[in-house]
């Protein structure tokens, strides 16, 4: 197929153009196609707008008036070439006559608003803040990067330091084993030939004994053929001598070793580890030899000891030890555990001297030696104040100290002992001790009154007696302490003091005015009455005890309270009852240690020293002690590491023999409890004394059929750890006066750990009671229904017997328990499984009518039976 291309122009418009968006040239190109086929197509060519600007007018004024004249050069440089082929010279023929394009006149760019100026400045100000904020980002972290990269170095430094002093350190004691292995070899080979040079000698003089002894008499009776004989055998030994030093001669071993050749190498030298048994046995055999006695030595035996270190003790060998005792028919090996009084007597025997001693003397010494009259000083009176609660302890202390303690107390009631003293000017002070009067909380009235050297016993005068007030009044006979009765409330208007003081009478407390010695005081704490006379009451009764203390020695007194400080660690409040307790001391306190890093007094100032009957908190502990336990000041802190360490390896195992059970008491007593409901939980306070109570309390409320099983306790918030504790048992975490931190939070949130937090102790112990009431198995409640009499039985087939009945008394109900009597016998227990009037079945029958019955999986039925209906049902049980 081929084309040919036609071109024509189109005529030109004279004059004025119409307006068109864009300037167009059209043309018409004709395409010719086999048998004589052909097509024309229009192809139009756009011309590409060109913009110039105003001042260039003129030069293209001058570009369009040269163009005319450039044609006809055009047309003869053209006419001057070859004719091209027919198809280029078709499109050399359009491209000819096409109209030239017209220059466009210029077009003028408009000037910028001062909105587009003001944008574009803000866009540059922009970009270069934006370029500089990345330079300065950059060069930080090339900053960063190049201090990385100094890290680096100086790690790898002084990693290659460190490798390099290793290195060192190997070489040398390389060479130090090399120079070792040297010394041993030289010194073998010098034993060596020693002991050849000794041999050679036995030999020499044996020769000289069996030639004196074999010689013809006359040479026996010639002196100098006798000397002549001598001189040549030791002639003769020398030159052996000298010819087995030089045979002898170390040289090395050349050739491949074998088993042949070292068992045939007859110049094999002895081992190094040949050469040490045999300086043992010498120097066991030094030891045997002698005078025939042992090395008598004081052996110190504890209550238990093993065999390795009762040989150490007595300086042998722990082998020579097991045969000694298997001479005695004790099969043991050196790690088997002696009783003291085995050791001993095996001691004994092998002559030594027995010291015995037991594992608690290292609590020897802590108290110290009695003080002498001459030393003792006056002290303080401490004073406790019990009695039931919401009487107002309280109440009265604040009215004394002016403070308002109260107001602090979750739900008005005191739950912790408080320790506090007050001036009463003159050099007169008074510590007091406030206890909870809250039943759950004996223990710590017990642990106030045994430290206490007075007892205020507080009566409201509208309450009178009531049972912690009896409690008190026990402790207070226990203790030994003098009481003083403070009759509170006195003004209110149903007060009545005398009935108070009668009551009294009951416990066999008489009060002076009644005739008695033990003192009492009317007092308002809330008008704040009669105080003065209550403060006079205490110090009078102190000038009676003459109470006085040693303050020059070592400190020694009792804990009142103890908790964790999130900030401070363990805190301890103390109070010291003789010495004088300084800043740095170091304690024992139970089975806890640690150094007086601070101490703060009641009104939390920093104090230096806490004389007798100061109370004071204390800081330094590593652990939180037991409210009620003792503390000492010790010499040094490895003796009071060794004090705790002892008492809390005692503690343990007496929590051990508390949980193995090896009689048969204590098997049948684990098997009950096997059948017991347990409430496992974990518990967290804020002071060790209330966990005491709070755990005592739910003890009480265990059952023989439910119990609460604490499984943990400790003083402080509840953290991650106690939350898995209770999610492995499938527990509950109790806080008291404390909180979960955030990490405890969501790990009770993922495990479904339930955590209650309670500040009254009231309402713990009530919602553990609840919970444990219903755990208890309902209570089975039978109520009869009625009486029935068979009076004939009818085999059925399919369904087996069924009774036709009459009943006797009250009613008969479908499916209720039933129970056969025969002969006033019961002989069978069930259910009914049908109940039938008229072949109806029917939900129940009254007294009087018949009807049919039968039993499910039961068949003996007979005429005359008794079948009694009655119904079960179950009673929630409670504590």
């Amino acid at each position: 197929m081929s084309d040919d291309v036609e071109t024509e122009t189109k005529g030109k418009t004279k004059g004025r153009r119409p307006l068109t968006l864009r300037r167009t040239e059209t043309g018409a190109v004709k395409q010719s196609f086999s048998h004589g086929r052909s097509k024309t197509v229009v192809v139009e060519t756009k011309r590409r707008r060109v913009l110039s600007p105003k001042k260039d007018a003129p030069a293209d004024a001058a570009g369009e008036a040269s163009k005319p004249a450039a044609k006809p050069a055009a047309a003869k440089a053209a006419a001057g070439k070859p004719a091209p082929s027919s198809g280029a010279d078709a499109r050399a023929k359009s491209r000819a006559d096409a109209p030239a394009p017209e220059r466009k006149k210029a077009t003028v760019l408009r000037t910028l608003s001062d909105d587009e100026k003001n944008a574009r400045a803000e866009a540059l100000v922009k970009a270069r803040r934006d370029k500089q904020e990345r330079d300065r980002r950059e060069a930080a972290e090339r900053a960063e990067r190049e201090a990385r990269e100094a890290e680096e170095r100086a790690r790898l430094d002084a990693e290659r330091k460190r490798i390099a002093e290793e290195e060192a350190k190997r070489a040398k004691e390389a060479e130090e084993r090399r120079r070792a292995e040297e010394e041993a070899k030289r010194a073998l080979e010098e034993e060596e030939l020693e002991r050849k040079r000794r041999s050679a000698a036995k030999a020499d003089q044996k020769d000289v004994r069996t030639t004196d002894a074999g010689a013809p008499p006359a040479e026996q009776d010639n002196p100098l053929a006798q000397l002549g004989g001598r001189l040549k055998t030791r002639r003769k030994g020398g030159d052996d001598r000298r010819d087995s030093k030089a045979k002898e001669a170390p040289r090395r071993r050349s050739g491949k070793l074998t088993i042949a050749n070292a068992l045939d190498d007859e110049e094999r030298q002895r081992s190094l580890a040949s050469v040490k048994r045999a300086r043992e046995r010498e120097k066991l055999a030094r030891q045997q030899r002698g005078d025939g006695s042992r090395v008598v030595r004081d052996v110190v035996i504890p209550e238990t000891i093993t065999v390795q270190e009762l040989a150490a003790r007595m300086s042998m060998r722990a082998v020579d030890l097991v045969k000694e005792l298997m001479k005695q028919g004790q099969m043991v090996t050196a790690n088997a555990v002696l009783d003291a009084d085995t050791a001993q007597l095996v001691a004994e025997d092998l002559g030594h001297s027995v010291k015995r001693v037991a594992e608690a003397d290292v609590e020897e010494g802590l108290g110290g030696a009695p003080d002498a009259a001459a030393d003792m000083k006056p002290r303080p009176p401490v004073v406790t104040i019990m009695g039931h609660v919401d009487h107002g302890k309280t109440s009265l202390l604040d009215a004394m100290r002016q403070t308002d303690v109260v107001a602090g107390e979750a739900g008005g009631i005191t739950q912790h002992i408080g320790a506090y003293q007050v001036d009463l000017g003159d050099d007169r002070k008074i510590t007091f001790l406030d206890t909870p009067g809250h039943a759950a909380f004996t223990q710590m009235r017990a642990r106030g009154a045994q430290v206490t050297d007075i007892i205020v016993l507080v009566v409201a005068a509208d309450d009178s007696i009531m049972p912690q007030t009896e409690e008190a009044i026990s402790h207070a006979k226990a203790a030994g302490a003098p009481i003083i009765v403070a009759i509170n409330k006195v003004d209110k208007p149903d007060a009545n003091p005398d009935k108070v003081r009668t009551d009294l009478l009951q416990h066999e407390i008489q009060v002076e005015s009644l005739g008695g010695e033990i003192q009492d005081v009317a007092v308002s704490a809330l008008k704040k009455t009669n105080l003065d006379g209550l403060q006079e009451a205490i110090l009078l009764q102190a000038e009676l005890l003459e109470l006085k203390a040693n303050p020059d020695r070592s400190a020694e007194g009792a804990v009142v309270e103890a908790r964790l400080d999130k900030g401070r660690g363990a805190v301890a409040t103390v109070l010291v009852q003789r010495g004088t307790l300084q800043r740095g001391d170091v304690l024992v306190v139970g089975s806890e240690w640690g150094k007086v890093r601070a101490m703060t007094d009641d009104k939390g100032r920093n104090v230096s020293e806490a004389g007798p009957a100061f109370p004071v908190e204390i800081l330094g502990l590593n652990g939180v002690p037991e409210p009620g336990d003792t503390f000492y000041v010790v010499e040094n802190e490895a003796r009071a590491r060794e004090v705790a360490e002892f008492r809390q390896r005692k503690r343990k195992e007496k929590q051990a023999a508390k949980s193995s059970g090896t009689s048969l008491e204590q098997m049948m007593a684990q098997l009950q409890d096997a059948e017991i409901k347990e409430l496992p939980i974990v518990i967290k306070g804020d002071v060790q004394g209330s966990i005491e109570a709070i755990v005592g309390s739910l003890e009480k409320m265990s059952t023989d059929e439910v119990r609460v099983r604490v499984l943990h306790t400790g003083v402080g918030g509840i953290s991650e750890s106690d939350v898995i504790l209770a999610g492995a048992s499938k527990a509950p975490v109790i806080g008291f006066n404390v909180r979960a931190n955030k990490q405890a939070r969501d790990e009770a949130e993922r495990d479904g750990v339930e955590i209650r937090y309670y500040s009254v102790i009231y309402d713990l112990i009530d919602d553990i009671k609840g919970v444990l009431s219903g755990m208890l198995e309902p209570e089975l409640r039978e109520t009869f229904l009625g009486n029935a009499e068979i009076l004939e039985v009818f085999n059925i087939s399919k369904i087996g017997k069924v009774a036709g009945c009459r009943v006797t008394e009250g009613s008969v109900r479908r499916g209720a328990k039933v129970r056969l009597i025969r002969d006033n016998v019961v002989i069978h227990e069930g259910e009914l499984s049908q109940l039938k009037r008229f072949k109806d079945d029917v939900q129940d029958v009254p007294m009087g009518q018949e009807c049919g019955m039968s039993f499910a999986n039961y068949d003996d039925l007979k005429a005359g039976d008794v079948i009694e209906c009655f119904a079960v049902e179950k009673v929630t049980r409670t504590l």
